[in-house]
């Protein structure tokens, strides 16, 4: 369920900062910046993102304006970023378990 997002690879010219574009717009005309080590409070695409990508290890800080992500990489490696991008409206992937209607109305309820 849900439909990747296609992601655009671009360098930048500074070192150790990656630009990639999305053909999803995140937050619309708002620009949003998270940093390592700060509590993400809110609950936005942007910010699911933004935990997804720090969980991920290697990064200082990422900003995100519309349909483009930039990252501040603490190491070289930009290894995953994409995939992490891609898969954020993936709901379901394969050997995921889907929960029964039992268990959702619990949640819910």
């Amino acid at each position: 369920m849900g439909q990747p997002i296609a992601v655009l690879r671009r360098s930048s010219p500074r070192a150790g900062v990656v630009r990639y574009e999305l053909n999803r717009n995140l937050t619309g005309m708002g620009h949003e910046r998270y940093r390592a080590g700060e509590e993400i409070r809110g609950h936005r695409p942007a910010d699911e993102l933004a935990r997804r990508l720090f969980a991920r290890g290697g990064i200082e800080a990422v900003h995100v304006y519309g349909h483009t992500v930039t990252v501040e990489l603490a190491e070289a490696d930009d290894s995953g970023i994409a995939d992490i991008i891609r898969d954020l409206y993936q709901y379901w992937v394969p050997g995921r378990e889907v929960p029964a209607d039992e268990e959702l109305m619990a949640q819910a309820g």
